[in-house]
């Protein structure tokens, strides 16, 4: 086995390689589109309010208002024309839903574009999208706001929330939940970020001066912008979903490399089930000098030997069956010693017991050799659809002069004539019949039932009779050949063993099997079970 182990170790070890690095690639793909996109939402709101406030003013105007812009957010703002830039038509119509575009330059480097008029873009080069920004932002806001008039500053940042990606809240400092340190920070003039609670996110405030008070109190407003959260590179859902390729991938890796090991221990299988069905020729076709060729060639062995071993047994069972012929021929030749017999009475008492005898062997050869030729191999069976119904009829009228007064009932089928039909091989099939009726009426007291039933899958006869039954425990051994139940009861009734391991064995050559129960009689009930259609 370790060649094989070598093989599949190695498949695995190439395989573990390419999925670490195929599975890194993916990373590093999916997070820069993640990347991106995170860098797109964040500047979002950013670049489209100074994209808002720099829209429809005069042009120098609009380059004062870009030097404030540039000083709050800490990167160049320039603008440009729209058709003059390497965007695609995808993104220029994003662009015109009030999204933001982000071109990627450097892997630390990168252009963000937002719309100011239908001609005009606004970009900006950044390096991170980092607190200088979000702090930028925030300024920005906060300088928008002061240029309105009191009343209209909440209604404003409800309008502008449609700008950004993450919250805009405008509200008194007494409902911000900031700790009074935070408050006098923001009295002083100072901005107050907070780190989340689950440490991936940030919340900033900015106090705004309310009515015409000067100064932060209790009563006047606070812009709360935020949570915003950061990118985490590494979600559970990617790991996850990284975790299961991973894990996908080497199944079927192992998978593949386990099929072809296991296609070749299936031609063993396949080999095995045929020699067990009596198919003795079956060999196995795998080549190799690893552990399962090694394995291939000693089941062939094994095979052929086994077949040597029946081989003798048949013969052995032929040279049997021919020795008992000879005492028959010997009693026959007696049959002319009967004449020293004093009386004829006597002369005819012996010869009927002698010829009795001789019947006897001879039925006990037939037997023998039936059960020999349906033990070997395959017997050669030429199935035909044949009615069933049929059958039976003709087993029951070649037993009413043996029945003794034993009432040989038979059950007729529902089924229409054509529905009676299965394939079979009628010879065996008639004698696995009348195995089962004669032993039935052997062990009857008053009567036998016949009744075929018919499915559209399979086949069904069962004989039953109201005898002394069979014990439970006996079940197993009652198709064993050669097998009494009770040796008295059977030289008293006949019979040798033989009848029902040959109707099993007919049985089994027609893929089916044969069956024993209790009868409602309060006899035995033996069934036999096979499929319509060979």
């Amino acid at each position: 086995m370790t060649s094989i182990f070598l093989r599949i170790y190695g498949g695995l070890l190439f395989t573990l390689v390419l999925v670490a690095v195929l599975s890194g690639l993916a990373v590093t793909i999916i997070n820069s589109f993640r990347l991106q996109d995170y860098q797109e939402s964040v500047a979002q709101g950013t670049f489209n309010l100074v994209a808002m406030q720099l829209a429809g003013k005069p042009e120098d105007l609009q380059l004062l208002l870009l030097q404030q812009a540039e000083h709050l957010l800490g990167i160049p703002l320039v603008l440009v024309d729209a058709e003059r830039t390497a965007l695609s038509q995808n993104d220029l119509a994003r662009l015109k839903e009030k999204e933001v575009v982000v071109s990627q330059l450097k892997p630390d480097k990168a252009h963000v574009y937002s719309m100011v008029d239908e001609h005009t873009l606004l970009r900006g080069r950044v390096t991170t999208i980092s607190e200088q920004l979000a702090y930028g932002s925030v300024m920005l806001i906060k300088q928008h706001l002061i240029s309105m008039p009191f009343h209209q500053r909440q209604a404003q940042v409800t309008e502008l929330q449609q700008l950004f990606s993450y919250p805009l809240s405008y509200h008194r400092a007494a409902d911000s939940g900031l700790s009074a340190q935070n408050l006098q920070r923001l009295r002083d003039g100072h901005m107050v970020m907070l780190l989340g609670p689950d440490a991936r996110s940030i919340r900033l405030f900015v106090g705004l001066e309310g009515g015409s008070n000067v100064g932060l109190d209790e009563t006047q407003q606070v812009l709360e912008v935020g949570p915003i959260r950061f990118l985490e590179m590494y979600p559970f859902k990617l790991v996850f979903t990284i975790s299961l390729f991973a894990f996908s991938s080497i199944s079927l890796a192992i998978y593949i490399l386990v099929r072809g090991l296991e296609k070749r221990l299936r031609k063993m299988e396949r080999a095995a089930t045929k020699i067990s069905r009596g198919d003795l020729d079956a060999r196995v076709n795998v080549r190799g000098s690893d552990s399962v060729g090694r394995l291939a060639r000693a089941f062939n062995g094994m095979a052929s030997h086994i077949q040597r071993l029946l081989s003798i047994q048949q013969e052995m069972i032929r040279g049997v069956s021919h020795e008992l012929r000879t005492p028959v021929a010997r009693l026959r030749f007696g049959l002319q010693m009967v004449e020293d017999a004093q009386s004829t009475d006597e002369r005819e008492n012996y010869l009927e017991g002698m010829d009795k005898d001789i019947q006897e062997l001879d039925h006990l050869v037939d037997e023998i050799l039936t059960y020999a030729s349906l033990e070997q191999g395959s017997p050669v069976l030429h199935f035909k659809r044949v009615d069933i119904e049929e059958i039976i009829t003709q087993v029951i009228k070649e037993h009413l002069a043996l029945a003794n007064g034993i009432a040989l009932e038979h059950i007729p089928c529902s089924a229409s004539e054509p529905k009676r039909r299965a394939e079979v091989e009628r010879r065996y099939m008639q004698r696995a019949i009348q195995n089962l009726v004669g032993n039935a009426l052997r062990y009857a007291k008053t009567k036998v039932t016949v009744r075929y039933t018919v499915t559209s899958e399979t086949c069904r006869v069962d004989v039953e009779d109201d005898g002394p039954g069979i014990p439970e425990n006996e079940w197993d051994r009652v198709f064993t050949a050669f097998a009494r139940l009770d040796d008295s009861r059977t030289r008293a009734s006949g019979g040798y063993g033989l009848g029902l391991s040959i109707v099993r064995r007919i049985v089994y050559w027609h893929n089916g099997r044969a069956l024993v129960g209790h009868s409602e009689m309060g006899g035995a009930r033996f069934s036999i079970v096979w499929p319509r259609r060979q």
